[in-house]
């Protein structure tokens, strides 16, 4: 069932890292990761906001259709980071750039703003 202060605080956490992952002085390194678990945790706050949870952590994004309204525009480049983080994480290939931060800023923000848009539930 739906919690409320579980939603909020997934969506206080994504929103934090959303902000921290902005400040353009930290390493492209640092603000993948922050954005990566800035969108993880929005679109976690989706999914409960819904009542549901997911097993896996790739779900959450290719739920974006159904849980926030959004297109492959946005749920393809938070899947590609996904694929992405688990090379640096268990391969140690974080081959990133600042294109692929600005498109998952880009996307994370988007999902930010529907999440926020999202009707208050008790």
């Amino acid at each position: 069932p739906f919690d409320a202060n579980e939603f909020a605080g997934l969506k206080r956490s994504g929103l934090a890292r959303l902000k921290d992952a902005s400040v353009a002085s930290l390493s492209l390194e640092s603000r993948f990761d922050l954005g990566y678990n800035a969108a993880f945790a929005l679109c976690v706050a989706a999914l409960r906001w819904h009542g549901y949870r997911a097993s896996n952590r790739y779900i959450v994004f290719q739920l974006l259709p159904h849980t926030l309204d959004l297109g492959p525009q946005v749920w393809r480049v938070l899947a590609k980071c996904h694929d992405m983080r688990n090379r640096g994480e268990y391969e140690g290939d974080l081959d990133i750039d600042e294109r692929i931060v600005t498109d998952l800023l880009t996307a994370c923000r988007t999902v930010a703003e529907k999440v926020q848009g999202l009707a208050p539930r008790t």
